[in-house]
């Protein structure tokens, strides 16, 4: 009798349950959606497109501090609130972007422009050599803000994400543009209500350079880029992908948490799946030429880089294909 009684309480305990599992379902997070045909994605215009564009008038609202590039917000023509960023991360960052949405994963809307004239520019406290009388800011990205809310940021380890094949895959992309900046603070969760938390890699400047230590690693140079290795090791069941982002030993006795961060983000692009990386390969091979050079002429590159560039890429598509 008691046994039944256990049975049954058990019975009651789960049916009570079911509306709570059924929420978290609805909660599932989002890392990666299907885009169709991609033959008919314009890469130029990337997750906005051109109707979601920045204007050609901006006021200045104030200057942003936090994070290593100098930032500040404006405001244009039409109410939308964009962030400017500045400095060596721009351009890659644009192009990272692009490429990212094009294979199915979120990116936020950036946009390149050589150059954008601010209304009430005040004097910044970095990247003053990127402004010019009259308000004249060049080399400029202009990311739209106001509309999302970031609820947290998420770890390369959260088990929630982890696991899936678009989530592996979304790891062999970052070996594949080379983004060694790896860290917790540059992914975003975004509350979707009941589509369920939107995952993103909301920072991808560090990226299409060379991966290495503070003094080695750079962003945004295609020698660098071109001269890196990408596929590291091949197991039967695995690949390991080239991805330097540990210090030298002597930050290490200065600060043991950051070498400690630092070693980690190297594992993140380490024992993925081999049918993940194909998958994510075919996937990108679906792309031609001109779209994947579009991710760079977007973002301001010169010809020779857009050309440079849509090489490297191209191969290191066509190595994923053939692991």
């Amino acid at each position: 009798m008691r046994v039944s009684n256990r049975v049954f309480g058990s019975f009651v305990a789960l049916v009570l349950a079911l509306p709570v599992f059924a929420q978290q379902a609805g909660t599932i997070p989002v890392v990666w959606r299907d885009m169709g045909d991609v033959a008919a994605l314009n890469l130029l215009d990337g997750p906005g497109g051109t109707p979601r564009a920045p204007g050609t008038n901006f006021k200045f609202v104030r200057e942003i501090m936090t994070g290593t590039a100098p930032k500040f917000d404006v405001e244009d023509e039409n109410g939308a609130k964009w962030k400017v960023k500045l400095g060596p991360e721009v351009k890659s960052e644009v192009a990272a972007t692009r490429l990212l949405w094009a294979a199915g994963y979120f990116a936020d809307e950036d946009y390149y422009r050589a150059e954008i004239r601010v209304q009430g520019m005040q004097p910044l406290s970095r990247g003053k050599q990127h402004i010019s009388d009259g308000g004249l800011v060049r080399d400029a990205l202009l990311e739209r803000t106001g509309e999302e809310k970031k609820s947290r940021a998420w770890s390369w380890r959260e088990t929630r994400v982890a696991g899936t094949r678009e989530f592996n895959g979304l790891r062999v992309l970052m070996a594949l543009i080379n983004n060694w900046d790896l860290k917790e603070d540059n992914n975003s969760v975004y509350d979707q209500g009941d589509a369920g938390p939107r995952y993103v890699v909301s920072d991808l400047g560090a990226s299409f350079g060379r991966t290495g230590s503070t003094l080695s690693r750079s962003k945004g140079v295609l020698k660098d880029y071109a001269h890196s290795e990408f596929v590291d090791k091949v197991t039967p069941e695995h690949v390991d992908f080239v991805m330097h982002s540990r210090p030298f030993v002597l930050p290490y006795i200065v600060s043991r948490k950051y070498y400690s961060e630092r070693t980690k983000m190297e594992r993140i692009t380490q024992r993925i799946p081999i049918a993940d990386a194909r998958w994510l390969g075919d996937l990108l091979g679906r792309f031609s030429t001109d779209q994947i050079g579009d991710c760079f002429r977007t973002a301001g590159f010169s010809s020779a880089e857009v050309e440079g560039y849509t090489g490297v890429v191209m191969q290191r598509i066509d190595a994923l294909k053939k692991l």
